[in-house]
C-alpha cells in the first residue's frame, strides 16, 4: 500500500508565499516522477509542476518563474515552493506520483487527497 501525505496548504494574501510538501510512504521500490496538479472550482485538473527522480522538471507556463519544485529522493518527498501567489492560483493542489511498488512492477500512478490553497486579493 502506498500513501501520499500532503501538507502546507492554507490562506495567503496575493503576493505571498506557501510551501507544499508531499511524502510518499509504504511499499516503494522506486519513484519515477512526483509532482503537483491543481483543480480550481469549475475547472479541470491541470499540471502545475513535476520532477523526475533524475532531476528533470516541468512547469505549467502560468507558474514558471514563481513556483519551484524539488524532489528529495532520500525522503521520497516532493516540495513545491510557491512565491508571488495570485488569486488565480486558488485551487485544491494534488500530489501525484508515478512509482514502482516492487522491482517487478510497472509504473503505477498514485494521487494524494489534496490540500486547499486560497489566495486572497
Amino acid at each position: 500500500q502506498v500513501q501520499l501525505a500532503e501538507s502546507g496548504g492554507g490562506l495567503v494574501q496575493a503576493g505571498g508565499s506557501l510551501r507544499l510538501s508531499c511524502a510518499a510512504s509504504g511499499r516503494i521500490f522506486s519513484i519515477n516522477v512526483m509532482g503537483w496538479y491543481r483543480q480550481a472550482p469549475g475547472k479541470q485538473r491541470e499540471l502545475v509542476a513535476v520532477a523526475t527522480s533524475g532531476g528533470i522538471t516541468n512547469y505549467a507556463d502560468s507558474v514558471k518563474g514563481r513556483f519551484t519544485i524539488s524532489f528529495d529522493n532520500a525522503k521520497n518527498t516532493v516540495y513545491l515552493q510557491m512565491n508571488s501567489l495570485r488569486p488565480e492560483d486558488t485551487a485544491v493542489y494534488y500530489c501525484h506520483a508515478d512509482m514502482r511498488p516492487y522491482w517487478y512492477s510497472h509504473g503505477t500512478k498514485y494521487w494524494g487527497k489534496g490540500t486547499l490553497v486560497t489566495v486572497s486579493s
